[in-house]
C-alpha cells in the first residue's frame, strides 16, 4: 500500500492543492452571482475529492510515459514504473480504476460540464510529451491545471462568460510561473538528457521572466475585479498576494541552481496563494 501512496503521490499533497484551489476560486466566484450555500459546499467537496483522484491519475500517466527518462533524473530515479517496482500493465490498470470515481463525480454535473470535463481528456493526455518537443511544458500544464476554473463555472450556469475566462488565464499565468520554479530543480538534469523547459529556456532571465508571469496573473485578477464590481477590501488583499508572489522572485533569485531543498520550498508557498485568493473570493460572496 505504501508503494502504491507513492505511486500516487499522496505523500506530496501539494500537486492536488494547486489542482484544486483554481476550482475553488471559480466556485467561489459562481456565488458573487447566485449565492447556493449547499450546493457551493457539495461541489467545493466533489471537486476536492476530483483533485485527488485526477491528480493521481496524471501522476500515474506521466510516469508511465517518462519512465525512460525518470531514470536518467537525480529526482525522479527512483519511481517505482522508472525503477521496474511497478509494471506498466499495473500501472494501467490503477488509472483505469481511478477513472471510474472520475467519472462518477462528473457524470452528476450538467451536459455541458460533462462535455467540458471530458475535452480536458486531450490536454492531460498529451502534457507528458511536451518536454520532449518544446520549452514551453510548464505552459501546457497551466492550460491542464486550471481547467478546473471552466468546469467550477459551468456546473452552475452551463456557459463560459468572459470573467471566466479572466480567471482562467490568471491561472494559467500563475501556473506558468510556479512550475517554472518547480523545474529548476532538474535543469542540470534535464540540459543533459535534452529535456525542454521555461527554466531552460529563461536561464539567464529568469527574475523578469517570473515577474512577468505573476504580474499577469495579479493584473488579470484585478481587472477580473473592476469587471465584476468587486469591493475596496478585494484590491486591498490583491495587493497582499502581490507580495506573496514577489516574494518568491525574489527569494528564489538568491537560491543555487542545485539547492532543491529550498527551490521546493519556494514552490510550496504556492499553496498559501491558492489559500489567499480563495479567502479574498470567498469574503466578496458576503462583501460586495
Amino acid at each position: 500500500m505504501y508503494q502504491f501512496a507513492n505511486l500516487l503521490r499522496l505523500n506530496k499533497p501539494i500537486g492536488i492543492f494547486l489542482l484544486f484551489w483554481p476550482c475553488a476560486w471559480s466556485l467561489a466566484m459562481t456565488q458573487w452571482v447566485t449565492i447556493n450555500n449547499y450546493l457551493f459546499v457539495k461541489y467545493l467537496i466533489l471537486f476536492f475529492i476530483g483533485s485527488i483522484i485526477m491528480r493521481s491519475a496524471g501522476c500515474v500517466y506521466n510516469d508511465i510515459v517518462d519512465k525512460r527518462i525518470d531514470i536518467k533524473v537525480q529526482r525522479t530515479k527512483k519511481r517505482l514504473i522508472a525503477t521496474g517496482k511497478i509494471t506498466v500493465k499495473t500501472a494501467w490498470l490503477v488509472i483505469l480504476l481511478l477513472l471510474i470515481p472520475a467519472l462518477i463525480i462528473l457524470f452528476q454535473f450538467n451536459n455541458f460540464s460533462k462535455i467540458l470535463g471530458l475535452s480536458s481528456g486531450l490536454l492531460i493526455i498529451t502534457y507528458p510529451f511536451m518536454k520532449r518537443i518544446t520549452f514551453w511544458p510548464q505552459l501546457f500544464l497551466g492550460f491542464t491545471f486550471n481547467w478546473g476554473v471552466l468546469l467550477g463555472w459551468s456546473v452552475f450556469f452551463e456557459n463560459l462568460k468572459i470573467e471566466t475566462i479572466i480567471l482562467y488565464m490568471a491561472g494559467v499565468f500563475w501556473t506558468l510561473g510556479y512550475d517554472t520554479i518547480y523545474a529548476l530543480q532538474d535543469r542540470r538534469d534535464d540540459l543533459k538528457i535534452k529535456i525542454k523547459s521555461t527554466a531552460i529556456k529563461f536561464e539567464h532571465d529568469l527574475k523578469n521572466f517570473l515577474f512577468f508571469c505573476y504580474i499577469s496573473s495579479i493584473t488579470l485578477l484585478i481587472a477580473l475585479g473592476f469587471l465584476t464590481n468587486r469591493s475596496f477590501l478585494y484590491f486591498i488583499l490583491m495587493a497582499v498576494a502581490t507580495l506573496h508572489l514577489t516574494y518568491q522572485v525574489i527569494t528564489i533569485k538568491k537560491i543555487k541552481s542545485n539547492n532543491r531543498e529550498k527551490i521546493l520550498i519556494v514552490f510550496n508557498s504556492n499553496n498559501s496563494f491558492g489559500i489567499l485568493i480563495f479567502l479574498i473570493f470567498f469574503l466578496e460572496i458576503y462583501n460586495a
